[in-house]
């Protein structure tokens, strides 16, 4: 997801400020769910060449990240496409909160909460009324 905020913002420079407390929320996110830091490296199983760095696409919760793409060339069309990402995300979040012990179950309810708002507000008028 992490990615996505990043190439949405290279090609759309004009939202990059819209979407960085977002994509801040993200990282915490994925960090929260890390069962390693990003990028530490993990032992190698036994017969494998070399230590691999942790990189489980949903945080490790078992979900799928959503998969990238080119970014669309238009700005709200390029926000509606990150907003369909982090609604994907959500629900599988929401998903894996059936096999989750208590605490994980905890996170992943709050962080896909969080998924669904950042959707909500990726496709709503910056300032406007409710």
């Amino acid at each position: 997801m992490l990615e996505r905020y990043d190439t949405t913002a290279a090609a759309h420079p004009a939202l990059a400020e819209r979407l960085a407390p977002l994509r801040a929320a993200v990282a915490a996110h994925a960090a929260a769910l890390s069962p390693t830091p990003p990028g530490t490296p993990t032992p190698a199983p036994p017969g494998s060449a070399a230590p691999s760095a942790s990189a489980s696409p949903s945080g490790g919760t078992g979900a799928a990240a959503p998969a990238g793409g080119p970014v669309p060339a238009v700005p709200a069309e390029a926000l509606t496409a990150l907003a369909d990402a982090e609604r994907s995300l959500s629900q599988a979040r929401t998903i894996d909160l059936a096999g989750a012990p208590g605490e994980l179950a905890r996170l992943l309810a709050s962080v896909a909460a969080c998924g669904a708002v950042h959707a909500f507000l990726l496709t709503s008028t910056p300032g406007a009324a409710s």
